[in-house]
């Protein structure tokens, strides 16, 4: 690419591995300077203007979209059951009225898409509070917790033998708007693609071929990381191939639609790549 790496991010949860597992394979890693860090983190930091290029959550996109260009055809989200984003629940959802609920302190759009949902959807409000995204500390203090990420996605398995009423709210959100859900997107700094359109046309091409190379093997990805992580492979096959990593048009009219029902108008602008 060049002699100067861009700086680019990667959030250290498992629905980013296929997105990496090829660059990886490819040697691409050794092209840019990576960043591997929380999401929150990570966030902050492609709009400070510490990372080049990087995942940020939906949330943040929208409210720095001026800022920032869209890569094409890359997201993390979900069309139906995502599998790594739930509310977990110790009541059923009409009692949740003025009830605690504990946030995640590592989710932004999750945490929004929970609170319009049981708000405008379900007419409950309740009292919010963030700490960090360990499920049986919140449900200590709270009688609901929105957990995202490996922590979501055992509980996912976990919660129901527990008495808990486990809420998917991939699944949440395409009852209730008809569109995919999308958590994060990919992007570069605006100034940055501007001053460096070469680099950020390598650095997509280089996302596409990984995500597309770990989907095609999606079995040894998952064998892989089970070697380490407490999913069997099964279960991380399955998790995998639910998870939608595309950015195409129905992609972007839920992107659209979460932002008008947040208050974000915004037109996204992608890359020239």
């Amino acid at each position: 690419m060049s002699a100067v790496r861009p700086r680019v991010g990667h959030i250290q949860f498992l629905n980013c591995l296929p997105i990496y597992w090829g660059l990886v394979r490819a040697g691409a890693l050794l092209d840019v300077e990576l960043t591997k860090d929380t999401p929150d983190n990570l966030n902050d930091m492609l709009v400070a203007g510490d990372l080049d290029i990087g995942p940020i959550s939906l949330v943040e996109y929208l409210r720095n979209a001026d800022d920032l260009l869209l890569l094409p055809d890359i997201a993390i989200g979900s069309d139906g059951p995502v599998l790594s984003v739930d509310l977990v629940s110790q009541v059923p959802l009409a009692e949740l009225d003025g009830a605690r609920i504990a946030l995640g302190s590592t989710s932004r759009t999750s945490v929004l898409l929970a609170q319009m949902w049981l708000e405008q959807h379900h007419g409950v409000r309740p009292e919010y509070f963030t700490c960090p995204p360990d499920l049986t500390a919140m449900l200590l203090e709270a009688q609901a917790a929105v957990v995202i990420g490996d922590t979501a996605l055992r509980a996912t398995y976990d919660a129901p033998r527990r008495g808990l009423d486990v809420h998917d709210l991939g699944q949440a959100w395409r009852d209730w708007s008809g569109l995919p859900m999308v958590f994060a997107v990919w992007a570069a700094r605006r100034d940055y693609a501007e001053a460096n359109p070469g680099l950020v046309k390598d650095v997509h091409t280089a996302f596409l071929r990984s995500r597309d190379d770990a989907l095609a093997h999606v079995d040894e990805v998952a064998a892989t990381a089970a070697r380490w992580e407490i999913f069997d492979a099964d279960t991380l096959v399955t998790y995998f191939r639910t998870l939608d990593f595309s950015l195409g048009s129905r992609q972007l009219q839920g992107l659209v639609e979460f932002g008008r029902r947040a208050g974000y108008d915004v037109d996204p602008v992608f890359a020239d790549v």
